[in-house]
């Protein structure tokens, strides 16, 4: 017996300090990223919850002394605000209509990318600048050579003295937006086409499969996954368009081109409504988690990640 007790003293001690280690070397590979997650909580969770505590205040900047606590009448504001339910509307079109159409215009192109042909590498870089281009350099770069009524390009080409901001705001924002974001499309689905196998398209081509065919069967459903994030992380990006409203339409005529971000800074900036502002931004970040979180899952369990298949 009391051999046993020693021997079993020293295998106690033993995983204690097995167990130890590793902590000790997970804290150590973590170490480092903690200024970088302070830096992160100080610049967006306090910034966040700050938001949170306006919202349930009414304050308008023009009247001193007006901060007082309302509880939630701000959001039942928010939901009573025909000109938000617009701008939520505006948001929703401009999001999906330059989310598929940049991501057919993405696939064509980085299915032509795909093959080789002189000046390939020329012809990349082309097509990639408009991603590099500054947002608001894009904006005004369409508003001053493209949609300008007398010495726009559009004009020029097509014939006529047509006010494309004045007539088709929103879809002039989103020939903007689309011209910018197609390339980041295209990126994308290029590395999902560079990362197939060419073995199998080697053997359907063999069994006498058609480009249409190998498209339809091998191709595309390779690329679902690539698809899912080009669609997730431009929805989210799109989602946030401020810099093509302000410089291009100013959200007019009228509220024809308001999206969410554009109508809380009308609100914040040129209404001074604290209280409200802040309560459409929590709405609308709710909303934007709530979707994000759904596509997040879809796109988990479509890259395995979640352990379901």
């Amino acid at each position: 017996m009391t051999a046993v007790a020693p021997s079993l003293q020293t295998g106690q001690s033993a995983r204690v300090r097995t167990a130890a280690k590793p902590r000790g070397a997970a804290w150590a590979r973590r170490a480092p990223l903690l200024p970088a997650l302070l830096f992160t909580i100080v610049v967006t969770q306090i910034p966040f919850i700050v938001t949170v505590f306006y919202s349930f205040q009414s304050w308008n900047l023009v009247r001193p002394g007006s901060q007082h606590f309302v509880g939630l009448q701000n959001y039942v504001d928010v939901f009573t605000d025909t000109q938000f339910r617009t701008a939520l509307v505006n948001t929703v079109i401009l999001t999906v209509v330059c989310v598929l159409v940049a991501l057919a215009l993405g696939l064509g192109l980085a299915m032509l990318l795909d093959r080789k042909f002189l000046g390939r590498g020329v012809v990349r870089t082309l097509l990639i600048t408009p991603f590099l281009i500054l947002p608001a350099a894009g904006a005004l770069l369409w508003k001053t050579t493209m949609f300008d009524p007398t010495y726009g390009l559009l004009n020029f080409v097509f014939g006529g003295n047509t006010d494309w901001l004045s007539q088709f705001p929103l879809g002039s924002v989103m020939v903007q937006v689309i011209w910018q974001w197609t390339p980041f499309m295209m990126l994308l689905l290029l590395a999902g086409l560079q990362s197939q196998p060419k073995d199998v398209l080697e053997a359907a081509s063999v069994d006498g499969a058609g480009r249409w065919r190998t498209f339809a069967s091998i191709t595309l459903p390779h690329l679902s996954r690539y698809i899912q994030l080009a669609v997730l992380l431009g929805a989210i990006y799109i989602v946030n368009s401020f810099d093509a409203i302000f410089l291009m339409t100013q959200g007019g005529p009228g509220t024809a081109s308001t999206n969410l971000p554009y109508y809380i800074y009308q609100r914040a900036f040129q209404g001074f409504d604290i209280g409200q502002s802040s309560a459409m931004g929590v709405v609308v970040v709710i909303m934007t988690l709530i979707v994000a979180t759904f596509a997040l899952r879809l796109m988990f369990r479509t890259f395995d990640v979640s352990g379901g298949k």
